[in-house]
């Protein structure tokens, strides 16, 4: 992994941020502003250069207003209008790599040129740069092999996939988990680190023309069975999944789904599982019936990764990048499939906007099937 000089002075950017001055259709509210360069950084706190900043669907939920969790507005980018006192706005985006540029008074183990990642929530990462407290960013570890996608896309849904094959129950080698929504982020993060560590994963997908070609790419990254939603229906799947396993009960089930195809999930989980939900994408509720509680012993969990962050402490965050960086580099956590776009300086606020809405247009939903990140060139 290289780690480039910062190649100029924050005073010298055009800084630009993807904003939105009220909660809304994310194609239609937002926009990008140009702003003036950020002051020196104040005792502990560090200029920071954002480099990629993906495109999540929580994103797409907090400008919606329909997310938990809420940015703070931003009412110090420009001297007046939007983005000032007069009218405060939100800057967009909750992941990304950025690479300090200025480090203030009292900040210890950073210097400029260090790659970092946001720890704090919402902070706005969809811009060029701003200034961050010390405490609100983690340094990058220094793994060879490492890039920057692999670094812009580690703090959301590596850690929800190692967090929920940790945190529930003793998994050995060998053992046997099941998920839906293979193919998302996190499904294809639960895969490789599973794969990593022996488990066995038994993965379902959307029905699909190209099932086969998807079917191939997760076997890839080293899932062990891939199924459409389509053979919750075939009589046989318990008999099938029986001489899989070996007759060992699954205990670990990973939803993002909801819906009846959950509860069709639920019913292959053996005695004393547990089933964790981290999603909700088929935005349909998530029954289940009593029989699975009163014989089989089910536990339910909700997960969602921001709330890990706030409840853990700083030696927990730490541990757990170094080993994700680990396992990118050394290729068992491969990049995402992505594309970047990116913001050129050539591009003026209003074409820079449309060019974000197109891509959120293409992007919600999350079925394109590739992470988008995105990236404000400055040269």
């Amino acid at each position: 992994m290289v780690f480039l000089p910062t190649r100029r002075l924050f005073a010298a950017f055009a800084n630009r941020a993807v904003f939105y001055a009220q909660h809304g259709d994310p194609t239609k509210v937002l926009n990008v502003l140009s702003y003036r360069s950020l002051p020196p950084p104040a005792k502990n706190t560090l200029n920071v250069r954002f480099l990629l900043a993906p495109i999540n669907p929580a994103d797409i939920n907090v400008i919606e207003g329909v997310y938990p969790a809420k940015p703070e507005p931003r009412y110090d980018l420009v001297p007046s209008g939007l983005g000032s006192s007069e009218t405060s706005v939100f800057v967009a985006g909750n992941e990304g790599l950025a690479q300090v540029a200025e480090v203030g008074e009292g900040v210890q183990g950073l210097k400029e040129g260090d790659w970092v990642i946001m720890t704090k929530p919402q902070v706005g990462t969809w811009c060029t740069g701003k200034n961050v407290g010390m405490d609100d960013v983690e340094k990058v570890p220094r793994v060879e092999g490492l890039s920057e996608v692999h670094a812009a896309t580690m703090t959301v849904n590596p850690p929800s996939a190692y967090n929920m094959l940790q945190d529930y129950l003793r998994l050995e080698e060998g053992d046997w988990i099941i998920q839906n929504g293979a193919n998302s982020a996190v499904g294809q993060a639960v895969i490789q680190i599973a794969a990593s560590r022996g488990l066995k994963t038994l993965n379902f997908v959307r029905p699909r023309d190209n099932l086969q070609d998807l079917v191939n790419q997760l076997e890839d990254l080293g899932a062990t069975k891939v199924l459409s939603y389509e053979a919750f229906s075939d009589i046989s799947l318990r008999k099938e999944i029986k001489e899989w396993t070996g007759g060992k009960d699954i205990r670990l089930g990973l939803n993002c789904v909801g819906g009846p195809e959950t509860a069709q999930m639920a019913r292959l989980l053996g005695n004393d599982a547990h089933l964790v939900s981290y999603g909700a994408m088929s935005k349909q509720p998530l029954s289940l019936p009593a029989s699975l509680f009163i014989f089989k012993n089910l536990t339910c969990h909700g997960f969602w990764q921001s709330r890990w962050y706030k409840n853990s402490v700083r030696g927990d965050r730490v541990r757990i990048m170094q080993i994700l960086a680990n396992l990118m580099g050394q290729g068992k956590l491969k990049e995402p499939a992505h594309e970047i776009v990116t913001i050129s300086p050539k591009d003026s606020d209003e074409e820079a906007g449309q060019k974000v809405r197109d891509v959120i247009a293409k992007a919600e939903g999350g079925r394109r099937g590739k992470k988008t990140l995105l990236r404000f060139d400055n040269d």
